[in-house]
This record gives C-alpha cells, sequence and structure tokens, in this order.
C-alpha cells in the first residue's frame, strides 16, 4: 500500500503523517506533543536523530536531523569551509554546525502557506533527503575534522560514495 492511500478522503495534521511514516519504516520515535515528533533512523555509519515540528503561526513544517561532532577548536575554520561547499551541492536543505551542543545539523523548512496539505510521499522525502545527505557527507566531515583533511580532498569520499555503490 502507498503511503498515501491511507490519507486519500482527510486532512490529517502534518505530524500525524510522520508518525505514520516512522511507523511504515520501523523507525523509534517519540510523539513529543501535538506538533512535533523524534525519531532516530539508524544509518551505515551512525544512527541520526531527526525532529519535525510544525508550525501554525507561520504554516512551515521544520525538519532538524543531527548527529555528534566534537571538532577541535583548531579544526572549526576548516569544518565551516568544509560547510559552505558542501551546503553548495544541497538544493533541498542545509547543514550549520551547533556549536555549543557539538551537534552537526541538517536543517530544512517546508512552507505549507495557504492551507496547503503535505503529501506522504513529499514528507517521507523530505526525510530520505536529510538522511541520505548526513550519511553522504559524514565520512567527508570526519576526514576533514579528525583526518585534518582539506575541505576539497576529503568532498572527494562524499562524491565516490554517491557514485560508487552497485
Amino acid at each position: 500500500m502507498a503511503l498515501a492511500e491511507q490519507f486519500l478522503e482527510t486532512e490529517i495534521h502534518p505530524i500525524d503523517i510522520v508518525e505514520h511514516i516512522a511507523e511504515y519504516h520501523h523507525w523509534e520515535f517519540d510523539r513529543l506533543g501535538d506538533d512535533q515528533i523524534a525519531m532516530a533512523v539508524e544509518g551505515q555509519w551512525r544512527t541520526y536523530s531527526i525532529t519535525l515540528a510544525w508550525s501554525a503561526h507561520d504554516e512551515t513544517l521544520r525538519m532538524i536531523c543531527t548527529f555528534e561532532m566534537e571538532p577541535p577548536e583548531y579544526r572549526l575554520p576548516a569544518l565551516y569551509h568544509m560547510l559552505n561547499v558542501v551546503n553548495d551541492q544541497c538544493w533541498a536543505g542545509a547543514f550549520s554546525f551547533w556549536p555549543a551542543q557539538q551537534l552537526m545539523v541538517y536543517r530544512y523548512g517546508l512552507v505549507l502557506s495557504g492551507g496547503q496539505v503535505a503529501a506522504p510521499e513529499q514528507l517521507d522525502t523530505m526525510i530520505r533527503t536529510a538522511f541520505d545527505s548526513a550519511e553522504r557527507y559524514y565520512p567527508a566531515l570526519q576526514l576533514v575534522v579528525w583526518g585534518d583533511q582539506p575541505p576539497e580532498q576529503a568532498l572527494e569520499v562524499a562524491i565516490a560514495g554517491a557514485y560508487g555503490r552497485a
């Protein structure tokens, strides 16, 4: 059954749809309130924390996908340069580093103004894009932070990963 089939006849809250998606994929999740859900999605490199929150005020579904990164202070300029390079390749979201929390964050906001409704496949793609981006760039970020590689060289790992799977 397609994700959308269950929601064909009724308008449903976007977080309810995300909860269904989490159940569909067998992801661990916690409904933090009517307007927020947090999930743990297991990847090849690590488990990613993905949180979605609905803001009725500005009709935006906000998503963040986080993973820990504790770079040494002297590597922060290289990490920030790497984020600029990576973000030039990300069209549906962007990475940032939250130093106080030591978290790498992929963020995306889906504006649903005027009473628009997000389709389940659209939300699933949004979550998958965040997960896939985190998986793709995680090794390159690690090489910059811990391998002392320049961003351009480390990025070759992310590009090779995208083309190197059979």
